[in-house]
């Protein structure tokens, strides 16, 4: 059961040059209870899809067509006032960087209880106590003492803690982990990916990971959607993905990575395109070592290569 559903989404940006598209009918499904990877290079889209899904985007930024379907209704025609009971209550944001994401002038507690207030509508002792759960159930040490910490007395990784628990607290049933283990080193990087498995585990959260680091998606993710340059080139369950790759780009990606996929480490021939070019065809036949004529003036579309695993390749 898709708990968000992503429907051949479109997005572009009124630029001095005119309008640019960025997003091309990208499309997916994040299951209840489930783990959902998008992976791709810096720049391919994969933070702006996640904004689109919280309809956090920039004055600039234009839905050009598509749905994003949350609990039956289409997020992109709500109010205001009907988002502010989804954003935060049901579906959460783990912003990509740590350090930044809360404000140095408040303790974390203050911090924690603004967001239980505003979405949980509790105050006084009751509130705090959530707080200090939710602190506890992301295993920062001494919680309740920690209430009166300001951010700068935690480390990178107990600023992720402690964020990931404002979405424990308002009991969200998504949560958009962007980039969530940046700037921490490995050690810090499983505990926090653990910790996001638990809670998946134990509450049947649905997580949508967005990130380039195919290890972690190999370790952590129960399914797995391939970006490049604005659209979804390969979907597939975990497993499947990574025993069964299809997409030329995805196989590209997975022989750059050390790892059994070959002796040789390879790199990916010249770089992503910026949102000012336009380029017929497959977005990614310039870099491709197995480009075809038909690739350079048709848009290839998903074809299912296996079970519930697709792939937007001519060469399927």
């Amino acid at each position: 059961m898709a708990i968000i559903d992503v429907k051949n989404l479109s997005l572009g940006f009124d630029c001095e040059c005119g309008l640019r598209q960025a997003l091309f009918d990208v499309s997916f499904k994040l299951e209840k209870g489930k783990m959902l990877a998008l992976v791709g290079e810096s720049g391919c889209g994969k933070t702006m899809t996640a904004m689109s899904i919280l309809k956090l985007l920039p004055k600039s930024a234009r839905v050009l067509g598509g749905e994003i379907l949350y609990d039956g209704k289409d997020i992109l025609k709500l109010s205001s006032r009907q988002l502010q009971d989804i954003r935060g209550a049901k579906i959460a944001l783990i912003p990509q960087d740590p350090m930044t994401s809360l404000n140095p002038l408040y303790t974390v507690g203050n911090q924690l209880l603004e967001v239980i207030k505003i979405h949980q509508g509790l105050s006084g002792d009751s509130a705090y106590e959530k707080a200090v759960e939710a602190l506890d159930m992301v295993q920062i040490p001494c919680a309740r003492e920690r209430m009166s910490a300001y951010p700068h007395e935690f480390s990178g990784g107990m600023k992720q803690r402690a964020i990931i628990a404002m979405a424990l607290a308002c009991n969200a049933e998504v949560i958009i982990a962007d980039e969530p283990t940046t700037a921490l080193d490995v050690t810090i990087q499983a505990q926090i990916m653990n910790l996001l498995n638990e809670i998946k585990k134990e509450t049947d959260t649905s997580i949508l990971l967005i990130t380039h680091d195919l290890a972690l998606v190999s370790e952590n993710a129960d399914n797995v959607a391939v970006m490049y340059a604005g659209r979804i080139v390969e979907r597939a369950s975990a497993e499947e993905f990574f025993l069964n790759p299809k997409h030329p780009y995805t196989l590209a990606l997975l022989k750059s990575l050390p790892s059994n996929y070959g002796e040789k480490l390879e790199t990916i021939f010249g770089q992503p395109p910026s949102i000012q070019q336009d380029i017929s065809g497959c977005r990614f036949h310039p870099r491709c070592a197995r480009c075809m004529d038909i690739c350079k003036k048709q848009i290839p579309q998903e074809f299912m290569v296996g079970s519930g695993h697709f792939s937007a390749c001519f060469l399927n």
